[in-house]
């Protein structure tokens, strides 16, 4: 993936330092203990799915809301470093600017761009504490997007996934749900899904996640059209992470059986169609996931 030299966004912040984390076997949420093994499978199973890890805790014990979180003050922030790693996400990130600015003009709308914090260990966030066994994650509460650098490097070591185009699609995704939030989608679907049963609530909620991924497409087809971005190989990248993060490749890895009532984010292969169809398009109108015949 060819970046270096474009522009840089000027929306990241530094929330890194030292500051948070710690911990044995488990940590306390809601004054109950969370050990390891619903870690690892809430780790795995909010890669790329745009919501605090609370939530998806929340959701592997029943269903219900998100448990209330102790939440710790952020550090100060400082300047963003320059090292290759920060200056990437500082550039992709610009990239998606560069995409939906115009993209939201051309509706007569103006685009505002998320906020993107780097932290380490533990951070404060309108949805709750944010951790880093999580990936990357979108607050609507508070617009912005959180990510820990080094679950880029878990990503690959535990996932055998990786490459700066899989990181991309990653940070892409998270802006996708950001776009939702503007345009109103992420409030209607919360609405609706307050009314259904879990079974058609999960069902909505894998159509919010497929568009974030169209949405995701969109935004590779309009950065490879302006800057000529991609390199032999990247595509794949980000279709193979795709893959590994469909909701029956999940439940196989995790409980060795697929149910897909259950499934909130969408399988494999309708994750990887999603991608596709909006990197193939790059027409937001081909991302509308909710009056699809066929996902």
């Amino acid at each position: 993936m060819k970046w270096e030299g474009d522009r840089e966004s000027s929306n990241v912040e530094d929330h890194r330092g030292g500051r948070g984390g710690g911990g044995g076997g488990g940590f306390g949420i809601g004054g109950k203990s969370v050990g390891l093994g619903t870690i690892a499978i809430a780790l795995v199973a909010s890669l790329f799915f745009g919501v605090d890890p609370g939530t998806v805790i929340g959701m592997m014990g029943g269903g219900g809301p998100a448990p209330q979180v102790q939440q710790r003050a952020p550090g100060p922030q400082a300047a963003p470093a320059n090292d290759p790693e920060t200056r990437f996400v500082r550039t992709v990130l610009a990239y998606t600017e560069d995409t939906w600015t115009p993209l939201f003009a051309a509706q007569g709308a103006t685009y505002q761009p998320p906020k993107l914090k780097l932290f380490e260990g533990r951070i404060a966030t309108a949805c709750g504490t944010g951790s880093s066994a999580s990936g990357p994650f979108y607050c609507p509460g508070d617009s912005d997007i959180y990510i820990d650098l080094n679950f880029f490097r878990m990503m690959q070591q535990r996932f055998n996934v990786g490459g700066e185009f899989a990181q991309a699609y990653v940070i892409a995704h998270e802006v996708g749900h950001h776009v939702q939030n503007l345009i109103g989608v992420s409030s209607k679907v919360q609405q609706a899904q307050n009314s259904m049963s879990e079974k058609q609530g999960n069902a909505l909620s894998v159509k919010l996640e497929l568009q974030a991924d169209c949405f995701a497409g969109v935004w590779a087809f309009h950065t490879q059209k302006k800057e000529a971005f991609l390199e032999t190989g990247d595509v794949e990248q980000a279709l193979a992470t795709a893959t590994a993060i469909g909701d029956d490749a999940i439940q196989r890895k995790t409980q060795g059986s697929v149910v897909p009532d259950s499934f909130t984010h969408g399988s494999s292969a309708q994750r990887v169609r999603w991608f596709k169809r909006g990197m193939e398009s790059g027409d937001v109108q081909q991302c509308n996931t909710f009056e699809a015949s066929q996902l």
